[in-house]
């Protein structure tokens, strides 16, 4: 039996910044990101506090729902790390 992987830290990182995106600039509430990328309520809260700290996603009240939404920085940030993904598969280095 094979052990089974773990998604990194940058691995979940893209899979909420490409969950955002896919909602488009009005964006979408955490559960839905947190089930797209199969990841808890908690955890997802927390990953997405941090992108907020980094301005890749920005979040903002609309009647009784949190929406988050990604920034440009957020959708230049994804896109240059889909590009480091590539060249790194490339050279068939797993990190």
């Amino acid at each position: 039996m094979s052990k089974q992987q773990y998604r990194t830290e940058m691995g979940i990182i893209s899979e909420i910044l490409q969950t955002t995106m896919e909602y488009g600039t009005q964006g979408t509430i955490i559960s839905k990101i947190a089930r797209a990328t199969n990841l808890s309520h908690y955890t997802t809260v927390e990953k997405c506090q941090k992108l907020i700290s980094f301005g890749l996603i920005e979040s903002r009240k609309c009647n009784q729902d949190q929406i988050f939404a990604v920034t440009e920085k957020g959708i230049q940030f994804f896109r240059e790390l889909q590009r480091f993904e590539e060249y790194i598969q490339a050279l068939k280095i797993r990190i």
